[in-house]
């Protein structure tokens, strides 16, 4: 092989690579910032997932007596099963009333969901019925109707309280799971309150016109299967719910809700469960401390030393490209007749606070451009320095032609 053929047979040299910018993320970089958030993502899945699986297998909602779950009632259903009271489930308003009687007992889960008709069925029947009726955490205007002349506040403080009165049932049990939800007041004589929380009871026993009475329960956690042997809990529990031979156990359907309109309006701290109030307190604080954390100051500044210089003047080509791709000629204007009225006035001796002011500005460069060129008139300075926004690209560029002939004429008179 001749020596022109094996200097063409040799291999060029590799081009140099192009220097990589510090903005330049390849897929590893991409992929160690994402991680954090795509695990975050993965775990929030997980959880989702293993708690919808363990929902799944509930079938009944909380208190009711067919529920073997932590908050339902299967264990106190069947405690008085065994001392011969039957149990009863029953949906809607109108069943409740027809199944109330001098020999049964009346439960009330979730008063507060009932609609004014539905309030007004139900109180006709505790007045009527002879029996008892159990009212658990009614509040506000839901107690009123039920129970006239009784009011409601939020409880604080333990659930766990001491009866302190005499009503047998309560002075049989001993300490039981009463407060942290509501609290009572009312000017009936009559009336029974036991387990107080700062002298309001969270247990209310109005007696009825027919010879029954009426027990207004603060909190429902004493008929939890998960809260039931918890100290005297089921035996207040028994005692209320026990003391006729049918008890009826009235669970709000949401078809019934949704005929009577729904439940009434609550505000926004009643909608909150009992102890959120404190965790939301907590986390709103954690929040603020930690945000005064992450915004301290760690030392004194330093300069940081960019990774490339740009000219100004590919900085203004840029800027002006922008303006150019937006169509922005009155910014582009603005910004070269500002520009050029602060130089003006800078070589005329005006002050920075008149470059401005055409009252000021104007006689100036008017009397600075000198004899020796002609002056432009008054209204051509006006419609140079402060005139109206040029109507195409060719108008702006003629624009910035006249500012530098203006300047330029300033400098040398």
């Amino acid at each position: 092989m001749t020596g022109p053929d094996r200097h063409e047979a040799q291999p060029r040299p590799a081009a140099p690579a192009e220097p990589r910018t510090s903005t330049a993320l390849d897929a590893a970089a991409l992929w160690r910032r994402a991680r954090g958030f795509l695990l975050f993502l993965a775990v929030l899945l997980a959880a989702g997932i293993v708690l919808a699986a363990f929902d799944s297998g509930r079938q009944h909602a909380a208190l009711d007596p067919r529920s073997a779950d932590p908050l339902g009632s299967r264990a106190l259903a069947q405690l008085l099963d065994e001392r011969g009271v039957t149990t009863r489930v029953v949906t809607s308003t109108q069943e409740a009333a027809d199944a109330a009687g001098p020999d049964t007992t009346l439960l009330v889960t979730d008063p507060g969901l009932l609609g004014p008709a539905q309030q007004h069925t139900l109180r006709t029947a505790i007045d009527l019925s002879g029996g008892r009726t159990v009212l658990l955490g009614p509040r506000g205007s839901t107690a009123r109707a039920l129970a006239p002349g009784v009011e409601s506040r939020a409880a604080t403080g333990d659930e766990l309280r001491a009866p302190d009165c005499a009503l047998p049932a309560a002075v049989s049990a001993g300490r039981a799971q009463t407060g942290g939800d509501v609290r009572y007041t009312t000017a009936n004589p009559e009336a029974t309150g036991c387990y107080p929380d700062g002298g309001r009871p969270t247990l209310l026993v109005l007696p009825a016109t027919a010879g029954g009475d009426t027990v207004l329960l603060g909190n429902s956690a004493l008929l939890h299967n998960e809260n039931l042997a918890e100290q005297g809990n089921a035996s207040l529990a028994l005692h209320l719910l026990g003391s006729r031979p049918h008890l009826v156990w009235y669970l709000p359907s949401v078809a019934e809700l949704a005929e009577s309109g729904g439940a009434e309006d609550k505000s926004l701290l009643e909608l909150v469960p009992a102890g959120w109030g404190w965790a939301l307190l907590q986390l709103a604080l954690a929040a603020v401390l930690a945000a005064l954390w992450r915004a301290r100051r760690l030392g004194p500044l330093v300069t940081e030393h960019l990774p490339v210089v740009v000219r100004a003047s590919e900085a203004t080509e840029g800027r002006a490209r922008l303006y150019r791709k937006a169509g922005a000629r009155d910014r582009a204007a603005t910004v070269l007749r500002a520009a050029a009225r602060e130089r003006l006035a800078a070589l005329v001796g005006v002050p920075a606070a008149g470059a401005h002011d055409p009252g000021v500005l104007l006689p100036a460069v008017s009397a600075a451009a000198g004899p020796a060129q002609p002056q432009p008139p008054a209204r051509d300075l006006t419609h140079l320095l402060f005139g109206p926004t040029p109507a195409d690209d060719a108008a702006l560029v003629a624009l910035a032609d006249h500012l530098d002939a203006l300047e330029r004429e300033v400098r040398t008179s």
